[in-house]
């Protein structure tokens, strides 16, 4: 029997460079304030909206799974979107993500997001049942004490109503994620276009 390549791959919203350079600017600020080891940073190539992380799913399935996406999504109307404040998941006393908040002022995104969920449900074997927020991921944490997180708590309290842009998101990118020594590379596989 042969083996199947197969792809680490995840469905999102990409975000426009110049917002994407004023998240940036906000996450340099964390950065200067904490310890360099105790949070993982994402580059800012890597700052994009997750709809669905897939996981591996083998390469010759990616036309299928474009077909799929494209028929569940393509009928959505271009989605307004907001890229606004620091957060952290699960909260900030015991932070382990910290994230750009993305607002959904016409509230169509969770709609969309879980048109994705069914759309791949068969492509993907993981099945986490996650409640859906809409962000950019900043960083990781990977181990932090608790002045750092009060003094990260803090710096995110400041920035929480930071205004970084706007733009319509008018399609749905498949990407593969390529986990090297130098962090994940990121390569737009499939762009599925949203109607109007």
């Amino acid at each position: 029997m042969q083996n199947v390549e197969t792809w680490r791959l995840f469905v999102a919203i990409s975000v426009p460079e110049e917002i994407k350079a004023r998240i940036e600017e906000s996450q340099a600020e964390l950065r200067r304030a904490l310890p360099e080891d105790c949070v993982r940073w994402a580059k800012r190539g890597q700052f994009h909206l997750t709809l669905k992380f897939l996981g591996d799913v083998e390469a010759p399935r990616l036309e299928a799974l474009t077909d799929a996406l494209r028929l569940a999504c393509g009928r959505f109307p271009a989605l307004p979107l907001r890229a606004r404040g620091i957060g952290f998941f699960p909260d900030s006393r015991v932070p382990r993500v910290v994230w750009a908040g993305v607002q959904d002022p016409d509230r169509r995104l969770p709609v969309v997001q879980r048109a994705v969920e069914l759309a791949v449900g068969g492509f993907t074997r993981e099945h986490r049942e996650e409640t859906f927020s809409a962000h950019v991921t900043l960083g990781r944490v990977r181990g932090i004490r608790r002045a750092e997180a009060e003094r990260m708590a803090e710096l995110a309290a400041a920035t929480a109503d930071r205004f970084f842009g706007a733009w319509t998101a008018g399609t749905i990118e498949v990407i593969r994620s390529e986990l090297l020594a130098g962090g994940a590379r990121y390569t737009v596989l499939s762009v599925i276009r949203l109607a109007g």
